[in-house]
């Protein structure tokens, strides 16, 4: 069966929605988290130099990928050159491992949203709420479906209809209360010493651990190896300016990162409880700590509680948005590749996620969570950046993938010269050094960044970690080479056709 390629209806519905794709959940805790482990304004700094970097430039190159053969990930690598299509899989597959996790996370927020809606703000604070919560399997079970079927609905809706008029109101919306809740945080007692420690780099602490951290959430928050902005860019038309529009969702994705950390550190510090910040991880900060936060933020309960709200709104917006990107880049790889009904792959998708994500409900669930999202980002997405960064600049020339970015944009170009050197060397030896370091890490403190003080030993690394990072590496190189005939015929072709 043929899909009838959708399309975004102007310029502004795709900057929102890779923009939605860009800005989600670890921008909210994951980025404030790692800001406090790793030393605070040196890892603000260091993620600053990448974002503005590596991820912008890969990011724009990825969203030219699309354009160029209006194919998601699996298809567009085969079709620029057959010896890469195991590159499409294997950048496919990393939506597949994070949708169900993102979405258990969903229905969290989900659930907390609708504790401090209903009045019961005082009940989510008391002493292991979060912890009986979620290890209650048929409760979370029960909002993780809720989340997962309000995903499904927008995806089914379509770009033009779903995605994009989502996006057109959650963004703005997202924006809007994140600055307002960053103005209050500031003037609370105690909070500039938060924002000094957020702000002031201190180079002492500059180490390849933070460099490496850093990447990852730079990966993971700009949604790039991951098929997402590919299959993104697969719906624009040939009068879209890339260069012009990754710069604004670049700096959409930087901004709400850096209003989120002066949200996070103003208040923690403000309340007192900023030796927290570092010593729990996201999931435990944004259910655990963040809700005592907000509970003595003053002594009026009425503005605590919309206070609540508010910020388990944006937590909510955020979840949505990027939980209907994960499932629109898997989902439009897959029925372009194998010429499957979009709907029927969509909600295949769902049903699978459901599955898996059974696995984060148990009693183990949240040490798994911790060790999978890690993975995800400290190795697959280190290695994928490896091999996308090889394939575009030395397989793909540069000249031509630049001359795509570039098309359309009058005002800003993305420079030739630093194109070549990002891509052909900068990018793909600094991440094979990452890559490389952090397994040498991992083993050295048997457990590397989520080792023996986080909890998680070097056996629960292996099971959990290198298990995912397995499936990963056999789902991109080996399945390929046994797969029988797809259902769609496709033409090689070059950067010049």
């Amino acid at each position: 069966m043929e899909n009838k390629r959708s399309s975004f209806t102007g310029k502004l519905g795709f900057v929102l929605a890779a923009a939605g794709s860009a800005v989600g959940l670890g921008n909210i805790w994951r980025f404030p988290y790692l800001a406090a482990k790793y030393g605070g304004g040196m890892f603000l700094l260091t993620y600053i130099v990448l974002a503005v970097t590596f991820g912008f430039t890969l990011m724009v190159a990825e969203i030219s990928l699309g354009r160029k053969t209006q194919l998601s990930a699996i298809s567009a690598f085969s079709k620029l050159d057959k010896r890469f299509s195991f590159l499409g899989y294997l950048a496919s597959i990393v939506p597949v491992i994070i949708l169900p996790y993102y979405s258990v996370i969903g229905g969290w927020v989900t659930k907390y949203l609708y504790v401090f809606a209903s009045g019961g703000m005082q009940d989510a604070v008391k002493d292991d709420y979060f912890t009986n919560f979620i290890s209650t399997p048929a409760e979370p079970v029960g909002w993780f479906l809720i989340f997962m079927a309000l995903t499904a609905i927008i995806v089914l809706l379509g770009v033009e209809k779903g995605v994009e008029k989502v996006s057109k109101v959650m963004m703005p919306v997202l924006v809007v209360l994140t600055l307002f809740v960053a103005i209050y945080a500031m003037f609370m007692p105690g909070a500039m010493e938060g924002v000094k420690y957020y702000l002031t780099p201190d180079f002492s602490k500059f180490s390849a651990t933070t460099v490496l951290a850093a990447m990852g959430q730079v990966f993971y928050s700009m949604s790039v190896m991951m098929a997402i902005m590919i299959a993104y860019g697969s719906f624009l038309d040939d009068s879209s300016n890339i260069a012009r529009d990754g710069i604004i969702i670049a700096f959409s994705d930087l901004a709400v990162s850096l209003l989120s950390g002066i949200v996070m550190f103003t208040t923690m510090y403000g309340t007192g409880l900023q030796d927290m910040l570092a010593t729990k991880s996201g999931p435990g900060l944004a259910f655990g700590v963040y809700p005592t936060a907000i509970v003595n933020l003053s002594k009026s309960g009425v503005f605590n509680a919309i206070f609540a709200f508010v910020f388990y709104f944006c937590l909510c917006t955020l979840a949505i948005d990027s939980a209907f990107s994960l499932v629109e880049g898997i989902s439009t790889a897959f029925s372009d590749k194998f010429g499957t009904d979009k709907k029927k792959t969509t909600i295949t998708l769902c049903v699978i996620a459901g599955v898996i994500s059974l696995v984060y409900t148990t009693g183990a669930g949240l040490a798994v969570l911790d060790i999978v999202d890690n993975w995800c980002n400290s190795f697959t997405l280190i290695l994928i950046g490896v091999l996308e960064t090889i394939a575009i600049g030395w397989f793909f020339k540069t000249s031509k993938v630049v001359k795509e970015i570039n098309r359309n944009s009058k005002k800003f170009k993305m420079p030739r010269v630093w194109f070549d050197i990002a891509v052909k060397f900068v990018a793909p030896v600094s991440l094979t050094v990452l890559f490389v370091w952090n397994i040498i890490d991992l083993f050295k403190n048997k457990g590397g960044i989520y080792g023996a003080a986080d909890g998680y030993n070097l056996t629960s690394n292996i099971l959990a970690g290198w298990l995912v990072f397995a499936l990963c590496l056999v789902r991109g190189f080996v399945i390929p080479r046994f797969k029988g005939k797809n259902k769609q015929t496709e033409t090689e072709e070059t950067w010049e056709d």
